[in-house]
């Protein structure tokens, strides 16, 4: 030990100088820090920026409220899908259901939109988007008239070809374009 209570410092080796301070006995040499740790650091800056400009400034990747958001719609969709016996309620809620009407919405896009026109305004087929239906325009109605068809009119029976939870998709989507009427 020296006079002040430092330790004597070791024998110096090719490793350079040693740094004036101790810190729990020990002395370190007075050297750059390596290239490798250095790279990492500044790597770690660079990729944090980046990943808060992603999120924050330009939005390019979704939030966590936004991927939270869209896992509970997939959810709710398979619970809505599942569901055996359809009801007017359950149509209505697959109708707010981002997921469902997206598929219904392709759905509808593919089969239905030569009669109906892509925006619902009806072509061949009456339009449905208004509150005054031909067939009935509750869920269960639009429902029926889907998937038996309406033969004196010309609209196929879509049934056996869509199935039925295509066909509820393709309702929740019409539905989906159109306001709950009130309850008689």
């Amino acid at each position: 030990m020296t006079p002040d209570n430092r330790p004597t410092p070791p024998p110096h080796d090719d490793e350079g100088p040693l740094r004036p301070h101790v810190y729990d006995g020990i002395m370190e040499y007075n050297k750059r820090l390596p290239n490798w740790w250095l790279a990492t650091f500044y790597g770690a800056i660079i990729f944090a920026v980046g990943y808060y400009s992603c999120f924050e400034w330009w939005k390019v990747l979704p939030n966590q409220a936004q991927i939270v958001n869209a896992e509970m719609a997939r959810i709710d969709a398979a619970k809505l899908a599942s569901v055996a016996n359809l009801s007017d309620d359950t149509l209505y809620a697959m109708s707010r259901n981002p997921t469902i009407v997206e598929a219904g919405h392709a759905t509808f896009l593919a089969n239905c939109a030569a009669c109906h026109r892509p925006d619902l305004s009806g072509n061949i087929g009456p339009p449905l988007i208004k509150q005054k239906w031909i067939h009935g325009g509750h869920p269960m109605e639009i429902y029926h008239t889907v998937t038996t068809g309406v033969k004196a009119k010309g609209m196929p029976t879509w049934g056996p070809i869509l199935g039925p939870k295509t066909i509820s998709q393709v309702v929740a989507f019409v539905l989906s374009m159109n306001k709950k009427p009130p309850l008689n």
